[in-house]
């Protein structure tokens, strides 16, 4: 791989290392350590996610309009690992929302900045986004393994400070040999949302990737509490939810090639009847080996959804307009809606557990619609790249 190739490859592996352990354990690591109960503990997750979509959606465009990118992954990874530290001296449920808030101001702004990096250097250094996104779902893999093993030894309490030491690599990374077209100072204003919005094909799109990314919010947030509640412990619950992973790492290094001559659209549509199928099993059929084989799908749920996002974005828009466009999508996609369905799921999850998942299913039928219409009067006359 080439140099600028590595450093990619690299940084998507040490953010995704902390985001694995971020996205699925934080809930269970507020209800151990802090004392919370299940529905305070997604109302802290919820409000994280809101805070998110404002900061992905305003700060992120406006950051990436005023520094080169390169400065800003280092400025954001010191700042995470500093904010971070808020969460350990207070218990209290309100203690808890303010450092939330706090940190879902920064750090999540490292998934769109990668992202947009991915997409940017796919233009300007030709690299292959498929091949270095699967190392950041490697790192995804290791950080469920290792919390999976910390905390069966440890305890849940430990969750945070496996997170501390993921953080720090981040930054390690960050510092690490930055290519040189990261680091210049972008010469234009930032881009309007409005230009953005001209391209109808994107705004189906990003409706699209709302609802498929945002029906994941039950699995993210109750996955882990749901393998409790079907009886598995926490060692194998790491290793059962790394199956999921290691699908998308195995579809991410395979889809730049079987992926090359197909629309979007119709990656679209399988990705929102994988989900239905996906959401409808885990409701129906309350045991581990279901929800082994539901895990095989998060490579067409999740990673089908996403890579097909990415390829949208360079197809219609400019390296100047990435990052705002990846902005809206970190926004609304990994945000906003993802912290609404969570609010949605909490409630559910109280009531039985699996029907928490069920509620997943039917957000997803309009994504289908949606990717059919997309396919009939957008994609078959655009050329795939």
């Amino acid at each position: 791989m080439s140099k600028a190739q590595n450093w990619l490859s690299l940084n998507f592996f040490t953010f995704f290392f902390t985001w694995g352990i971020f996205m699925p354990y934080w809930t269970a690591w507020l209800i151990s350590s802090k004392g919370l109960t299940v529905e305070s503990a997604s109302t802290v997750i919820a409000v994280g996610l809101l805070v998110r979509s404002f900061s992905t959606f305003f700060i992120f465009p406006a950051l990436s309009s005023k520094f080169p990118i390169g400065l800003l992954i280092k400025g954001l990874a010191i700042s995470s690992v500093i904010l971070l530290y808020l969460f350990i001296p207070f218990d209290s449920f309100y203690a808890m929302i303010l450092a939330m808030t706090l940190f879902s101001l920064v750090y999540p702004l490292m998934l769109p900045l990668t992202e947009s990096i991915g997409a940017i250097m796919m233009q300007s250094e030709r690299i292959n986004y498929g091949k270095s996104r699967s190392f950041g779902s490697i790192g995804y893999t290791v950080g469920l393994l290792v919390i999976g093993a910390v905390t069966a030894y440890f305890g849940e309490e430990a969750i945070i400070y496996v997170m501390f030491v993921g953080c720090l690599f981040v930054v390690v990374t960050a510092f690490y040999r930055t290519p040189a077209s990261l680091q210049e100072k972008s010469e234009t204003t930032s881009v309007p949302f409005r230009s953005l919005l001209q391209s109808k094909r994107f705004v189906i799109a990003m409706i699209i990737c709302v609802l498929i990314q945002g029906a994941h919010a039950s699995y993210y947030n109750y996955g882990f509490l749901y393998l409790q509640h079907l009886g598995v412990n926490n060692t194998w619950s790491g290793i059962i939810l790394n199956i999921a992973v290691i699908s998308e790492i195995i579809f991410f290094t395979m889809a730049d090639r079987l992926m090359k001559k197909v629309h979007v659209s119709s990656m679209f549509l399988v990705a929102a009847l994988a989900s239905v199928v996906r959401w409808t099993l885990l409701f129906v059929f309350p045991n581990v080996s279901v929800y082994i084989f539901t895990q095989l799908l998060h490579s067409l749920t999740f990673g089908l959804a996403h890579f097909a996002f990415i390829r949208l974005l360079y197809q219609e828009f400019s390296s100047r307009e990435i990052p705002t466009a990846q902005g809206i999508y970190a926004s609304l996609g990994m945000g906003l809606s993802t912290s609404l369905l969570t609010f949605a799921g909490g409630y559910l999850y109280k009531e039985t557990p699996g029907l928490a998942f069920l509620g997943m299913t039917v957000v997803i039928i309009p994504a289908i619609l949606l990717s059919l219409y997309m396919k009939k009067n957008y994609d078959s006359s655009v050329e795939n790249c």
